[in-house]
């Protein structure tokens, strides 16, 4: 199913809307798809609670009813339907609520309890279990009761979110009264049969099954037909009386409930509906209310005759209810084990496919590989013939080059480059001589430059003593 969980965390108040992954911008006063079992699409207005958990109800993948859950109480305070043609009534095979419990799982939808064990985390913390009701002298009570339903309408009462604790006896009739108050009361005098909406609901008492799910004390029911002419009722039975039902108005039942509750929207015509159309209704409820009790009073006799079946009854109850809890804990391991040996098969049968899968994915990539292999040896076979053909025209070519640089040199310069080496050598013999030629001319050069010096210097010490010896004689003459 579709959760919707107002929890209380740190003080805050955490909205989860469990529709599918990645809704956003929700409606925090809505149902989602289940708006359709409201009149006006608009739910009941003054059920704030930070427990109080709206549910949209989904069997099928399709919407049934809508609920209003107390994880406080693990009780639902109402749920929300519209009448239909009833069906054939189905086996009763219960259902839970897994993101009431865990709102991360991945479940959309009500599922049976036993296949989701072990794999939704705190299952019970927020809701009842058929556990919580084995050998408490209460049965599942539906809130909107199967046989106001169609085929998949029926399947999906089935769930521990539409039941309370009720004794057996209480049950039976409260389905039986609401049955005919439905059938022979109020759908008669709605025109349009798909705008009488229903709502059915419970107030809880203090008294709990097993410390953890609260007993009603009062049990409701209020009606509203918005079309063509509005008008809006309500019944009352009382736990303490199983053969109480009262009728009231809508007002007047949501003074009983929380503070400020308004269970339908403009009170569904309740200021201006028709004086006898509301008398012909209750009319007709009284005239069902007198039925059951007259059936009350001829069944009293044998009530009494009964009494010593009643006594053996309640000797041999402890024996039946242990009988009963010996044989759902049968039923219970029986089907874990055929739960268990679903999963060990699941996940022998998963191993098996992914090793098929890997062992195709290894054939595949290794038949690939060679067949890219052998398309590359033609390839690379070309190329290498390609390679040396190109490889042998280069060399004609360069072979081709160096012959014409060759033949385009002048026989000339060819001639005179062949005769070089004889002209050099024949030159030697002159350059030797030259050689000898330049040393000696070197020699004789500078004795001639060695003898001038000589002489110079002779001519100069001879002319200066020459003319000291004059100026000697001179002053000699003078004395």
């Amino acid at each position: 199913a579709k959760t919707f969980l107002w929890f209380s965390l740190l003080s805050l108040h955490l909205t989860h809307h469990i529709l599918s992954p990645g809704v956003v911008g929700e409606d925090e006063t809505g149902f989602a798809e289940c708006n359709v079992f409201f009149s006006g699409q608009i739910p009941p207005e003054g059920f704030t609670e930070p427990f109080h958990v709206k549910i949209c109800q989904q069997y099928n993948k399709e919407p049934r009813f809508a609920t209003l859950y107390s994880t406080k109480d693990k009780i639902p305070l109402y749920s929300a339907f519209k009448y239909a043609k009833t069906a054939q009534n189905e086996e009763e095979d219960w259902l839970v609520e897994p993101q009431i419990d865990d709102p991360e799982n991945d479940l959309q939808e009500m599922v049976h309890e036993a296949d989701i064990v072990g794999s939704v985390a705190n299952l019970g913390a927020n809701q009842a279990l058929t556990s919580d009701y084995v050998g408490s002298g209460y049965e599942r009570g539906l809130l909107n009761p199967s046989l106001l339903n169609e085929k998949d309408f029926q399947m999906a009462t089935y769930t521990l979110t539409n039941a309370v604790p009720l004794s057996p006896s209480l049950s039976k009739s409260w389905h039986r009264d609401i049955r005919r108050v439905v059938e022979q009361a109020l759908v008669p005098h709605c025109s349009k049969k798909d705008h009488l909406y229903l709502l059915v609901g419970a107030i809880p008492s203090n008294i709990q099954v097993n410390g953890k799910v609260s007993v009603p004390e009062t049990l409701w029911l209020a009606a509203c037909c918005d079309a063509p002419e509005g008008w809006s009722l309500a019944l009352v039975k009382k736990m303490k009386d199983e053969n109480s039902l009262a009728d009231l108005a809508v007002g007047e039942l949501e003074k009983q409930l929380l503070a400020g509750v308004r269970l339908f929207k403009g009170n569904c015509g309740e200021d201006n509906q028709r004086q006898e159309k509301m008398e012909a209704i209750v009319q007709a409820v009284t005239q069902i209310r007198s039925k059951e009790q007259a059936g009350t009073s001829d069944s009293q006799e044998a009530k009494d005759n009964g009494l010593v079946r009643k006594v053996a009854g309640i000797i041999a109850t402890p024996f039946i209810k242990l009988l009963e809890l010996l044989i759902y804990v049968f039923v219970e391991l029986v089907k874990f084990m055929f739960h268990f040996l679903w999963l060990v098969i699941k996940r022998v049968v998963s191993t098996l496919l992914d090793g098929v899968y890997s062992l195709w994915n290894g054939v595949v990539f290794y038949l690939t590989e060679i067949s890219m292999v052998l398309i590359s040896i033609p390839c690379d076979v070309g190329k290498v013939i390609i390679n040396i053909l190109q490889g042998f025209l280069e060399n004609i070519q360069d072979v081709a080059i160096f012959t014409y640089k060759i033949l385009s040199i002048p026989m000339g310069f060819v001639l005179h480059l062949a005769a070089f080496p004889y002209y050099s050598i024949c030159a030697i013999p002159s350059v030797l001589k030259d050689i000898a030629t330049g040393i000696g001319g070197t020699f004789s050069l500078v004795i001639d430059a060695t003898a001038t010096l000589l002489h110079g210097f002779y001519y100069l010490a001879a002319h200066i003593a020459k003319r000291f010896l004059s100026s000697g004689e001179a002053l000699g003459w003078q004395g």
